[in-house]
């Protein structure tokens, strides 16, 4: 899936407005946790990540059918929430129509 470099900055964008309004889950195993009890809207996995997290995270995802986000790297991730991470979850399900509304 590619996007508009407008559109990829207004996502990364609201990706940092979630996280201060502390409406995002960082980091691989708080985020399988929070698919696991439905506490999750969307992921966005690092293209970067290894096959073994993809895998993880893929599988609780669409067994709870919740979206997964592939199109950022790592840096691209850290640098929108200020904290090094591969694997990010929004809690909100607002901030996750909005983001997902950018990528059409």
């Amino acid at each position: 899936m590619t996007i508009q470099p407008a559109q990829e900055k207004k996502i990364l964008g609201l990706l940092g407005l979630a996280q201060r309004a502390r409406q995002l889950t960082t980091g691989e195993e708080l985020v399988v946790a929070g698919l696991s009890k439905k506490q999750i809207a969307l992921v966005f996995l690092a293209s970067d990540t290894g096959v073994n997290t993809q895998k993880k995270i893929k599988d609780k995802a669409n067994f709870n059918h919740i979206p997964v986000i592939e199109i950022f790297t790592t840096q691209q991730l850290t640098q929108a929430i200020g904290q090094p991470r591969k694997v990010i979850g929004v809690n909100d399900p607002g901030f996750a129509k909005g983001m997902v509304s950018l990528m059409r």
